[in-house]
């Protein structure tokens, strides 16, 4: 098993450096000068490890990951302005990987000069019933339910343009769970989906080797920061003290949230020091950050964990209220990407853009699951961290 911790990074990081062809080619941000807001991916050709694991895990040939990766990029920097131009006919937009678009869906309401516009700008357009605004706020009333443990959670879908609730299949007959459903439908527009399991959090039991531990409970670092990293909220409470991989004292949790969100961020010292790389874990080479754009529904993103490493899928709803045994956690991202215990609080990227700290999910990366995460954005805006890039 490959053992790292952020003592033992640097050297991957002077190993990266020594590989760019120049040091102009990708220049470092400054702290504070780039925020979650503004945050946008660069134009560059994507790592060979990037290309590998993508032809592994979408089975793409090498020509069509690149194309799929710079399209994703455009799509990523297309979604702020698409949501600006649809105003308030907007009802959501979504990346599609069979036509290398992103999809933006209009109401009626969208005059035929928005229509162009948002054709002009690259995106394909479809007209539905209802706006983003009704849908968002339809889900806000779902979330002041009480839902029962068989309901798994529930999102906006803008492909679907309804609030998808989901619900474990077995629990679908329950009587609760059917008052639930009958009450999320009053709230508005309601599609049901069924999964095999409920999704739980991914902290685990102390095993020796791995990223970092609090008590005994063993979960992985996210993204560095200035001053520490972030990582799932789950995994410790403010105050706890947090151990290394060799077992060296780190840090402590500065901040922790969870349920209702599941985030925290931990500040290093003792001799530790934070890099902006998640690691690859052999699968692919180590992956720099360069800032924390979000990827739209139906991009790929990647999962960087202690204890199953290096996974990819897509991303496949975002803002969705997610019911665990502790409590509902909200605005989580959806992924089709696998995970285990241990894996709580590792990296979500999309190419070089941070996108959230790993929180739960169901499966295992032997069958295949979901597993969503908090989104990193958030995070940053909530302690006031700045993330760590080159």
């Amino acid at each position: 098993m490959r053992r790292t911790g952020l003592k033992h990074i640097g050297v991957t990081v002077l190993l990266l450096l020594a590989g760019l062809s120049g040091a102009s080619a990708f220049p470092a941000t400054a702290s504070g000068s780039e925020t979650p807001a503004t945050a946008t991916p660069t134009n560059r050709t994507a790592s060979a490890g990037l290309l590998h694991a993508m032809q592994q895990e979408f089975g793409l040939t090498e020509d069509r990951a690149v194309a799929r990766i710079e399209a994703e990029r455009s799509a990523t920097a297309l979604e702020p302005k698409a949501r600006r131009t649809a105003g308030a006919a907007y009802g959501g937009s979504w990346f599609d990987a069979d036509t290398g678009r992103l999809t933006v869906a209009v109401t009626p309401e969208a005059s035929g000069a928005t229509r162009e516009a948002l054709r002009a700008a690259g995106a394909a357009v479809r007209v539905v019933e209802h706006g983003a605004r009704l849908l968002d706020a339809a889900k806000t009333r779902i979330d002041g339910l009480s839902a029962p443990s068989a309901v798994a959670g529930w999102h906006v879908d803008a492909e679907a343009n309804s609030v998808v609730v989901t619900v474990v299949r077995d629990g679908l007959d329950d009587n609760d769970v059917q008052r639930f459903l009958t009450r999320a439908r009053a709230a508005g527009p309601v599609t049901v989906e069924t999964v095999a399991a409920a999704p739980g959090t991914l902290a685990a039991g102390t095993v020796g080797g791995d990223p970092y531990y609090t008590g005994n409970v063993r979960c992985s670092i996210g993204f560095s920061v200035h001053g520490g990293f972030v990582t799932a909220g789950h995994c410790g409470q403010a105050g706890a003290q947090v151990r290394g991989w060799d077992g060296s004292y780190i840090g402590t949790f500065q901040g922790s949230s969870f349920p209702d969100n599941d985030y925290a961020w931990v500040n290093v010292g003792s001799g530790w020091w934070t890099v902006p790389v998640v690691l690859g874990w052999g699968t692919v080479s180590d992956q720099l950050v360069r800032g924390s754009a979000v990827a739209p529904v139906g991009a790929s993103v990647c999962r960087s964990g202690s204890t199953t490493h290096w996974h990819c899928g897509t991303v496949l709803a975002k803002n969705e209220t997610v019911n665990y045994s502790q409590g509902a956690v909200h605005q989580m991202t959806k992924t089709s990407v696998c995970a285990e215990g241990g894996d709580s609080g590792g990296s979500f990227i999309s190419g070089d853009q941070a996108q959230g700290v790993t929180s739960g999910g169901w499966g295992n990366c032997s069958g295949g699951g979901e597993t969503w995460f908090q989104p990193i954005n958030e995070i940053l805006t909530r302690y006031g961290l700045t993330l760590h890039t080159y």
